[in-house]
């Protein structure tokens, strides 16, 4: 069931620095920065700079943490703290951060992909330990990870869920300033999030998450930046350190760019252009597997103004799937109002996401379109939708009946962008016969989400969601369900 990255920690909330909404992040995830760990200045502003939502001292991709304020014994509170700095020389240049999470979690699914069947139990077990070491501009960075999967009617384990030993990052990096600019360059193992998120993510809710092999390559000014990659996306196994490989039957490479169009106190802009090209040796449209060559065009238009926060991308994609051409189009566009920061500070908001569809199931050209490692808990906590051949339509309420805990309610309709398509999964592939259905209505859906930052080091969330089948699901033969997952993550 993938889900949109998120982390929750607490602290005082710092109002000069408010991360806008990602695509698919519900708004309660969205929250403030608190109690940033980065004291290095940054040519571009750092919560742009395309390497990691930060939400805290801890941040989604944990690479992207700088735990130097851990210098100063004052800023210490216990033993966790000290490991976040330990130093080899006395100028600081040589040091190491190392890094903790355990998450454990439960998922209940009463009807298992929307089939009329017995009831589903995940218990779900992440552990990861992680090594920063650097020495000037020299950086070595590297993860290891563990998943364990528990529970009732789970059927047959997938490796992004159980995992004895998986290497989940191992780079090195070399990076500082040059005059006004910062520069850096990266190889090997890596999480890449530098783009929209309903198009590419780390998928935080697997328990093994999704990272790419390769090498990738910035430059930062004050009001532009680029960032250059050229990937094989990681293949996963189930047993240990050996089964992991890069997938030389897949490429990700391209261009991501960004632009500062306002940076004060109320009022971030920023717009994200990007130029894409991936290939798959094996992707997958009705009944026939074969190459895709896919390239991406499109923008990011996101961040905050006054209260009011924005995230829109428009994407076009072509290419070339088994000789035939494809044409389609992606438009993710959601936005949230601050009504009140005061009390219960109520947010509401709504986003609006179309994915094109047809041309799957027959010949010419294909218009369906596809996210390349993107999450879906903007579509599905069960993780029954994905955006594509889907347009849906999503007003949201959040509310905060205290500092450290957020509940926001959704309601969601759910509709196909073709009526000759399937309707797809989380997962991207097809519920069967859906193609043939007719009618638009997919169905519609009523989330709920809880969150409680406990400490700034512990959270705690929980999500309900209720998926009433439409006519199109209900021809095909699928039904309702209910969802309900809740998990504690422990970072440090």
């Amino acid at each position: 069931m993938p889900i949109s990255e998120i982390l929750l920690v607490a602290s005082t909330p710092g109002k000069q620095d408010l991360p806008p909404a990602q695509p698919s992040t519900p708004p309660s995830e969205a929250t403030p920065e608190r109690a940033p760990a980065n004291p290095a200045v940054r040519a571009y502003p750092r919560q742009a700079d395309g390497h990691g939502i930060k939400l805290g001292g801890y941040n989604l991709s944990r690479w992207a943490e700088d735990w130097r304020l851990m210098r100063d014994p004052k800023k210490r509170d216990d033993m966790l703290d000290r490991l976040k700095y330990l130093p080899f020389d006395d100028k600081g240049a040589l040091y190491l951060t190392l890094s903790g999470e355990a998450r454990m979690r439960v998922d209940y699914y009463s009807n298992p992909g929307l089939v009329d069947s017995e009831y589903r139990v995940e218990d779900k077990l992440r552990l990861v330990v992680g090594a920063d070491l650097h020495a000037g501009p020299l950086r070595v960075y590297g993860e290891l990870a563990h998943g364990g999967l528990a529970g009732h009617n789970y059927g047959t384990p997938t490796a992004k869920f159980r995992d004895d030993l998986f290497t989940q990052q191992l780079f090195a990096e070399l990076g500082g300033a040059v005059g006004p600019a910062m520069l850096g360059v990266r190889y090997g193992r890596q999480e890449f999030t530098d783009g929209p998120a309903a198009l590419i993510s780390q998928k935080d809710n697997n328990t093994i998450r999704t990272v790419e092999q390769g090498v990738r390559g910035w430059a930062q000014l004050a009001d532009v930046r680029i960032d250059a990659f050229d990937f094989e996306h990681v293949t996963l196994g189930m047993q240990g350190l050996n089964d992991d490989i890069s997938d030389r039957a897949t490429r990700f490479s391209g261009v991501t760019a960004g632009i500062v169009l306002r940076n004060d106190k109320t009022r971030k802009l920023f717009v994200d252009p990007f130029i894409w090209r991936e290939r798959n040796d094996r992707q997958r449209w009705g009944s026939v597997t074969a190459r895709e060559i896919r390239h991406y065009y499109g923008a990011r238009l996101w961040g905050s103004y006054d209260a009011l926060t924005i995230d829109w991308t428009i994407a076009r994609q072509d290419g070339d799937f088994n000789g035939r051409d494809i044409s389609a189009w992606n438009a993710f566009l959601a936005q949230t109002w601050l009504l009140d920061a005061k009390g219960i500070a109520p947010k509401v908001g709504v986003h609006f996401d179309y994915g094109s569809g047809a041309g799957s199931y027959g010949t010419g050209t294909l218009h369906t379109g596809r996210a390349i490692t993107a999450g879906t808990v903007g579509y599905s906590y069960q993780s029954a939708l994905s955006p594509t051949n889907l347009l849906q339509v999503s007003p949201n309420l959040t509310l905060s009946p205290a500092r450290t805990i957020d509940v926001t309610i959704e309601i969601q309709r759910n509709w196909r962008a073709s009526d000759t398509d399937a309707v797809y999964r989380g997962a991207g592939t097809a519920y069967a016969g859906t193609q043939r259905a007719t009618g638009s209505h997919i169905g519609d859906t009523l989330h709920l989400q809880g969150t409680w930052k406990i400490t700034p080091r512990l959270s705690f969330v929980t999500r309900w969601e209720y998926l009433a089948a439409g006519e199109v699901l209900e021809q095909a033969g699928f039904t309702d369900s209910l969802f309900i997952g809740s998990w504690l993550n422990f970072r440090f």
